[in-house]
């Protein structure tokens, strides 16, 4: 573990931040940000374990407001019930932050969802009226153009995978078992127009890891495969593809009839020497980078393409386009902020400089705009010495080279963590408190 993912050790709140540079108006709502950070004494081995802490900064009329920091309170059961069933109601929920139908949830992939509301106070787990019976990824997707949101949980126990979908209204209206050979760790997945986009590959389950460390490993027997399931039913057409692991998709689209989809590649030596580092274990074995490729599937086979020398993480899109076409990916390079054009393979880069890392950049649609990447991108970036305050950047999405417009000075460290959302004041629930 590094300086800049050390947990910290409490809540605390703060208003009127300073900002340099000129916040746009038009920013009105909350940036909040998921992480693991493990409270005083909690056991956690894993960067991947711990208790889930939510980062918030509310923006208004050109002024940060405030920043406050809170804990998903989560329900403390055990995994397993007493008649060898598993429990989803007890998780830390340290992973993302969703929006869907006006409410907010905190997610992890082995749990419930744990619903929030806008002050970072947890309300409880939901399922969904007691139709959820798996755990829920922390990856879901949300149809632009349906309202529907897509997402699965996968279990160490038969079924391995089962895929849900919640109405643009909020209830749980569809669940089915993916038939998969075993128990593997599927962090991510993607839709397109017409399909599903599943991801079986060789992080699997092991028995002999549980109370120790994140119960996953590298499997060189399992083997990678890609899965297309049509969304309005059928089986699952699988497609083999070279040993490798992926924690985050960028998006996948429909093309010449084909689908592609863009994400982060791990050889076994990148996923290794990351699970190595994040778990505690890390040694000094030369590793690959992980860099963003590309996947064309289509009824002859599966074109592999690598877009990227570059080692990245987290990419993000106009989610007005997820499933769909889309022309820019964002994503971030230790210091550094990246705007892709997936058409020609340019990309435009700011690196912030020695020390400080930049966590996931989402993206935040400019009202009114028709253009893709109209816009800004939001992050937080963390800096390895543990007395230097973090900081929220706002970066114009369509001049990213430009460096950020706007630099709201946080009053505390924020450890380095996962995924943040976007939550405008127009999506905020009546009587909500301002």
């Amino acid at each position: 573990m590094n300086e800049f993912t050390a947990p910290v050790p409490d809540e605390t709140d703060a208003t009127d931040l300073v900002v340099t540079g000129a916040l746009p108006t038009e920013l009105s709502g909350r940036y909040f940000r998921n992480g693991p950070n493990p409270r005083p004494g909690e056991f956690a081995p894993h960067w991947f374990m711990g208790s889930g802490m939510l980062h918030g900064v509310r923006l208004r009329d050109g002024r940060a407001e405030w920043y406050r920091n809170r804990w998903v309170k989560f329900t403390d059961v055990g995994f397993v019930r007493p008649d060898g069933t598993l429990d989803y109601r007890g998780g830390p929920a340290n992973t993302s932050v969703l929006e869907h139908s006006g409410r907010l949830f905190a997610l992890v992939e082995q749990a419930f969802p744990y619903e929030i509301d806008r002050e970072l106070n947890t309300i409880g787990y939901c399922d969904f009226g007691g139709r959820l019976t798996t755990a829920m990824t922390a990856h879901p997707k949300t149809d632009p153009v349906t309202g529907e949101l897509h997402f699965f949980g996968y279990s160490a126990l038969p079924p391995f995978l089962t895929y849900h979908r919640l109405s643009a209204t909020g209830e749980l209206v569809e669940s089915r078992p993916i038939e998969v050979p075993g128990p593997t760790m599927m962090h991510d997945f993607a839709i397109t127009e017409n399909y599903l986009v599943w991801l079986d590959l060789p992080a699997v389950f092991d028995f002999a890891l549980v109370g120790k460390t994140m119960p996953y490993r590298w499997s060189d027997s399992y083997g990678a495969r890609i899965g297309l399931m049509p969304r309005t039913g059928g089986t699952v057409t699988w497609h083999e593809i070279g040993p490798c692991y992926v924690f985050h998709v960028g998006n996948a689209r429909e093309e010449n009839g084909q689908v592609v989809l863009d994400a982060v590649r791990y050889s076994r030596s990148a996923f290794q020497g990351l699970w190595g580092d994040i778990g505690g274990t890390a040694d000094d074995t030369p590793r690959e980078a992980h860099r963003l490729y590309r996947w064309s599937i289509s009824p002859s086979g599966v074109r592999e393409q690598q877009l990227d020398d570059r080692e990245v993480e987290f990419p993000t899109h106009n989610e007005a386009r997820t499933g769909r076409p889309n022309q820019w990916l964002y994503a971030v390079s230790g210091d550094a902020v990246i705007k892709y054009d997936t058409r020609s393979g340019a990309a435009d880069v700011d690196a912030r400089g020695d020390g400080w890392h930049v966590g996931e950049a989402v993206f935040v649609a400019a009202s009114g705009e028709t253009a893709e990447d109209a816009g800004w991108l939001v992050s937080i970036a963390t800096h390895d010495h543990p007395e230097v305050p973090s900081r929220l950047l706002v970066h114009d999405a369509t001049e990213v080279a430009a460096g950020p417009v706007a630099t709201v000075h946080l009053p505390r460290r924020v450890p380095a963590g996962f995924h943040g959302a976007w939550i405008a004041d127009a999506t905020a629930l009546e009587g909500e408190v301002r």
